[in-house]
């Protein structure tokens, strides 16, 4: 059975030995950043921030917050070294309109790989092993090649599918009998349906494990949400997810437990903070901020995500010491006041991606008359699947049985219309985008 060195890892060590290993790589960072990048030069004159005073993790609360939009005016400032060094170059998605641009350097490469390594293995993977990746590797999308960098230097296997294409995927779990799958949970359902219609016996398949990207498997108990429950019911694997970022260069995969993605600390300093920008108690739910560590080209000093989650500290029963981040409750932008009811959009999803009849879908939010926000679920449907309900012969039955599951998991239903398949597609899947668009946000800011 492959063991993890825990006497080598950093995870499985005391909390006070983790929290200053971490103060000793902060004040690395802070000085690597105050000798190479000219945004956070900029930012120490403007403050007046000594980097020395930075004794600790608690002093953190001294330094202003870059966010995507500085990212996005500010590119080339954040850059630390020569753009010779730069061998890989990637997009994140900006929040002006335009993409951000991420350079990364060959340190950085090696610290990606370093970093997946360590997450598959969290994710009880082991040399010899076979993934089946089912995400892109071009369209300057940087998750296909840290997990194909990753798999590289853990010894294992990979197969790179990319995403789509049952019949694709399927060919090659008989063909090459992959233990792992590593895609969005809810193309797992299409795996099962194609299956099923093509008489394939997928829970007699080589296939283990799935490792989810994309999409939330769990509540914030760390129970399985109402698309998890369906996975496991129908296959019963593993399953495991995940939360990353381009701009963090990490990714915290959650270990056999399933009780929150696990941080490694010696990459990345993580920070959940509330609306007066100051850090919550554990436990409670806030904004993620990260400081990365070791980043040559573009490293990050309290970087604010936008997503929303929690700090978990008590040690797993994985035996790491590290702490770990709850499932994503939402984007902190992407907050939806429905009827008096406060939700994020993966609320919706979770009931969408649960209903069979549902095909396709983009939830689209505006501002209202009275100033709250108006949702509409553009839904499109299988037709195949509604013919054998009975119950829903018309577009009203459908429009009224989706609000009854609104209501029943979320107390509160949007509107609710009903588009051609090829209508929605359109808007699901624009010729630039590297993923479906599921959410759409016309309010003004």
């Amino acid at each position: 059975m492959f063991m993890i060195d825990k006497s080598n890892d950093i995870e499985f060590r005391p909390v006070e030995e983790i929290r200053a290993y971490q103060e000793r790589r902060l004040h690395e960072a802070l000085h690597y950043l105050g000798a190479h990048s000219r945004y956070y030069k900029r930012m120490f004159d403007t403050y007046h921030i000594d980097i020395d005073r930075i004794a600790g993790l608690d002093d953190l609360v001294k330094i202003p917050f870059p966010e995507k939009k500085d990212l996005q005016l500010f590119n080339d400032d954040f850059l630390c070294c020569e753009k010779s060094k730069i061998v890989d170059y990637i997009t994140t998605s900006g929040t002006l309109g335009d993409p951000v641009t991420f350079g990364c350097s060959e340190r950085d490469l090696q610290r990606l790989a370093y970093n997946e390594k360590k997450s598959f293995e969290c994710a009880g993977m082991k040399p010899g092993d076979i993934l089946q990746l089912m995400t892109t590797m071009d369209k300057r999308f940087m998750a296909g090649l840290a997990y194909f960098l990753g798999i590289r230097e853990m010894g294992a296997s990979i197969v790179r599918v990319g995403n789509g294409i049952p019949e694709l995927q399927w060919d090659t779990i008989n063909r090459i009998k992959p233990d792992t799958l590593m895609c969005v949970p809810s193309f797992i359902l299409r795996l099962i349906d194609y299956a099923r219609e093509h008489g394939i016996d997928y829970r007699g398949s080589s296939v283990r494990r799935i490792i989810s990207i994309g999409e939330g498997l769990r509540e914030q108990d760390f129970s399985l949400n109402l698309l998890g429950r369906k996975i496991k019911e129908q296959w019963d694997v593993e399953l495991f997810a995940t939360y990353s970022s381009t701009e963090m260069g990490a990714t915290f995969s959650e270990c056999p437990y399933g009780c929150g993605g696990h941080v490694h600390p010696e990459l990345i300093i993580v920070e959940i903070i509330g609306d007066d920008d100051l850090p919550v108690p554990d436990g409670e739910v806030g904004e993620v901020v990260v400081t990365t560590l070791g980043v040559e080209a573009m490293p990050l000093l309290r970087f604010r995500t936008g997503d929303m989650c929690a700090k978990v500290v008590e040690q797993c029963r994985c035996g790491r010491n590290s702490y770990r981040l709850t499932p994503l409750v939402g984007r902190k932008n992407n907050m939806l006041k429905l009827k008096g009811t406060t939700l994020y959009p993966p609320a919706i999803n979770d009931v969408l991606d649960n209903t069979d009849y549902v095909l396709n879908y983009v939830v689209v939010v505006d501002n209202s008359e009275a100033g709250t926000d108006d949702v509409t679920v553009r839904v499109s449907l299988n037709e195949e699947r509604r013919a054998a309900r009975t119950t829903l012969a018309t577009d009203e039955a459908v429009i009224a049985e989706l609000k009854n599951r609104f209501r029943a998991h979320l107390r509160v239903a949007p509107r609710v219309e009903i588009l051609p398949a090829d209508v929605l597609s359109r808007i699901a899947f624009p010729p630039k985008s590297r993923k479906p668009v599921k959410f759409i946000d016309n309010r003004k800011k």
